[in-house]
């Protein structure tokens, strides 16, 4: 059998190696258009930033390497112009001498991955605008700074390329401007979640324009100096000495195409789970490829490592006879920013609600280990299906503790676990590393109560549409008057919780009602108080005062 793989990073190279561990027959052959492979593309901020030293520990394996353990032929600078399904023939291009060849195939791997978007703007193509996607990106970036001792970076966009960039280069001493053209960062995220990322990034002294387009990029023939932007304060000049294009990435589809593959509805190669493209012996896989939603079932396109390594892999098996199939994804990610984490997996509420669910809506603010050794709270958003009880998503924000609740939480929609269920899970529990009643606990209670059982929440987004429709909400803080004089819910009314049963009569059981405290436990106790005392439509605000601010804030 030969097998011709076309791309050698994540996908490519999980393709011959797990094809190579099930066969020594099969003749094996990458080619890489570009002069690294196998590199890590999400730490290559990291070495623009300085907290990797060196590029080559983003590049672990060479072409000599894998020859050696895989007897995989890599040849780099070499480029795959033209896919002739018909012939399984591929034309190549030598890419340093300018020479063609033509190679034939049993099987053929797309692994093309993506490129990056690059804005049709005035200027994109002057000296000092750059992309991320290659180690060569990386070097690139970084030898600028340090040569023309750049002090001012623009960012074009607030996705995980982009904030890891912001981030890198504040740390490097930059002042550092972010643009982007939604109303706030990590367009992945729900709104009210990634205000405490805005929140974080301006910490830092970034200077975050939001709902903001860049209109041209400025410079002289041989360096920009700067961008024009256009926002909701009208147009205005940035300087800058760097401008990195982080507006995202498409699938490189172009050999996709040509072999007569179908394209999905995501814009990526259609596949099925084991990388089968619609034309015989065309696979694909990694970034390029489609994948489908554990959840809901349907195509979807999330470009990351974790799954380019797991289609890879699934594919090199599939080719030589294994059984491995791919069992989608939930689109996992988390990524630093700053002094905090920001993590998701599965549904989000908008995108639970876009699929037609009818959500339940828990934002569940807790210290990630008691705070006499240090806890630092996190917030968890979670979202259920309240027909079913399911756990549908989560996003998770704090400074520790983020990565192992978000895995936690994947594993349990992964199989499919009812909100009830996270109560039950024995996680481990120290002091140093959990509180006794775990966040993913409380998270499990708190929705559990909310589906099954007389404690309803009321999100602050919620809360603010139903005022604002004309809807009479009578709103009860229930905490200290101390808490009270820091902060408050606009319009409500203060009956702290060890005066509420006394003072009741005040309230109107007629009434909607939202109880609320600074994260949400005292909050949900007056909200039992009431409903013990008569009233039936008692909500308890989600997240608290400390939730209503950073919604009311952003």
């Amino acid at each position: 059998m030969k097998i011709v793989v076309v791309g050698s990073v994540a996908a490519g190279t999980s393709v011959a190696a797990k094809a190579r561990r099930n066969t020594e027959t099969a003749q094996i052959t990458v080619y890489e258009r570009g002069d690294e492979i196998s590199y890590s593309g999400c730490g290559l901020p990291y070495y623009v930033g300085g907290d990797v030293e060196q590029i080559r520990a983003l590049t672990p394996r060479s072409p000599a390497w894998f020859k050696a353990r895989y007897d995989v032929d890599i040849r780099t600078g070499h480029e795959v112009v033209s896919v002739d399904a018909r012939a399984r023939r591929v034309t190549v291009k030598d890419l340093a001498g300018g020479e063609t060849f033509q190679d034939t195939y049993d099987e053929l791997v797309l692994a093309t991955g993506v490129a990056p978007v690059v804005p049709p703007i005035p200027g994109v193509g002057l000296p000092g605008v750059f992309t991320v996607r290659t180690p060569s990106d990386a070097a690139a970036i970084r030898g600028w700074i340090e040569e023309r001792k750049v002090t001012r970076a623009v960012v074009v966009g607030a996705g995980y390329i982009g904030l890891e960039m912001a981030e890198q280069l504040a740390h490097r001493g930059l002042a550092v401007t972010v643009v982007e053209a939604l109303d706030h960062a990590m367009a992945r995220m729900d709104a009210d979640m990634s205000a405490r990322v805005d929140a974080e990034l301006r910490k830092h002294d970034v200077d975050l324009r939001l709902a903001t387009r860049v209109t041209a990029i400025n410079g002289a023939p041989r360096a920009v100096t700067g961008v024009t932007v256009a926002g909701p304060d009208g147009e205005a000049s940035v300087e800058a000495g760097l401008v990195i294009a982080a507006v995202g990435v498409r699938p490189n589809v172009d050999l996709a195409l040509q072999a007569g593959a179908r394209v999905g509805q995501t814009g990526a190669v259609a596949v099925d789970r084991v990388g089968r493209t619609s034309v015989d012996h065309v696979w694909a896989v990694g970034d390029v490829a489609e994948s489908f939603h554990l959840i809901t079932g349907r195509p979807t396109w999330v470009p990351l490592g974790s799954t380019a390594n797991k289609t890879g892999r699934v594919a090199g098996d599939a080719i030589t006879g294994g059984r491995l199939e791919h069992r989608g994804i939930l689109g996992t990610s988390i990524v630093r920013v700053f002094d905090l984490a920001v993590a998701q997996t599965g549904l989000t509420q908008t995108q639970a609600e876009a699929a037609g669910y009818d959500v339940e809506v828990l934002h569940n603010i807790k210290p990630d280990r008691p705070e006499y050794l240090g806890g630092k709270s996190m917030v968890i958003k979670a979202v259920a299906d309240r027909a079913t009880g399911r756990l549908l998503g989560a996003q998770a924000i704090g400074p520790s503790g983020v990565d192992k609740r978000i895995d936690v939480l994947a594993t349990a929609i992964t199989f499919g676990a009812d909100v009830a269920d996270l109560f039950h899970l024995d996680l481990a529990y120290s002091p140093t590393y959990a509180t006794t009643k775990d966040p993913v606990h409380y998270t499990g209670m708190a929705l559990d109560g909310a589906i099954h059982g007389h404690a309803p929440l009321m999100t602050p987004a919620d809360l603010a549409a139903r005022r604002a429709a004309g809807e009479r909400i009578q709103v009860v803080d229930v905490r200290s008057a101390k808490d009270r004089a820091k902060s408050r819910v606009a319009d409500s009314v203060h009956i702290p919780l060890d005066q509420l049963r006394e003072r009741s009569g005040e309230l109107d059981p007629a009434l909607v009602t939202v109880t609320y405290c600074n994260k949400g436990v005292t909050g949900n106790a007056g909200q039992n108080v009431l409903r013990n005392l008569g009233f039936e439509r008692v909500y308890n605000l989600s997240g608290g005062n400390q939730n209503w601010q950073a919604y009311t804030n952003a």
